[in-house]
């Protein structure tokens, strides 16, 4: 069964083969629904299979990247607590990457100058460089995906999924339908 609007001569990929196979189990299925969160959920696969083989390239894990890029994300500086906060971990969890990545060369922890019961972790110039060549890999990726959009098409998929993710932010609305249009029961 084809799409309405899919014309015969447009390429097909994975997912049209998996839409059409359940079109006729689920006769309420949303092809387009479908057919978009396959290829959200398929393209974040690829992407986190890049990543993880990236940063095992350069000899990092993922864990390390992880702690890295939040590091990196806060200008190079940051208290435990925060890339504790930002890393969603336990205190000894986060303790632990950064002994390790201090024995590595990638950190630095310092006692605080204004408090000495705090510590400070600054990313080192290593670390910032094994950080830059894992994530290069991953936006490679990204603008050869990407790529194949013209600049406004890019802007409008950023600016449809930005709904997307809005609507899943949110509080979950009882008026939003459920699967085929309809009316999620009330409790």
């Amino acid at each position: 069964m084809e799409h309405p609007e899919q014309r015969s001569d447009e390429p097909r990929d994975w997912t049209d083969g998996h839409v059409e196979r359940w079109r006729p189990v689920l006769p309420h299925l949303d092809p387009d629904i479908e057919g978009a969160v396959t290829r959200m959920n398929k393209l974040t696969r690829h992407l986190r299979r890049v990543r993880e083989q990236g940063v095992a390239d350069y000899g990092l894990q993922k864990h390390e990247f992880d702690t890295l890029h939040e590091l990196a994300g806060r200008g190079g500086h940051a208290l435990p607590s925060e890339l504790r906060a930002d890393l969603n971990l336990a205190p000894a969890s986060v303790t632990g990457r950064l002994e390790a990545l201090e024995r590595r060369g990638f950190v630095v922890r310092t006692p605080s100058t204004e408090d000495r019961r705090r510590v400070d972790v600054e990313l080192t110039e290593a670390g910032l460089e094994a950080w830059r060549e894992a994530l290069d890999v991953v936006g490679r990726e990204e603008h050869r995906l990407l790529g194949v959009l013209a600049p406004e098409e890019r802007r409008l998929l950023s600016d449809l999924l930005r709904r997307v993710l809005l609507a899943a932010e949110a509080p979950d609305s009882a008026d939003t339908p459920g699967p085929g249009g309809q009316p999620k029961p009330r409790p």
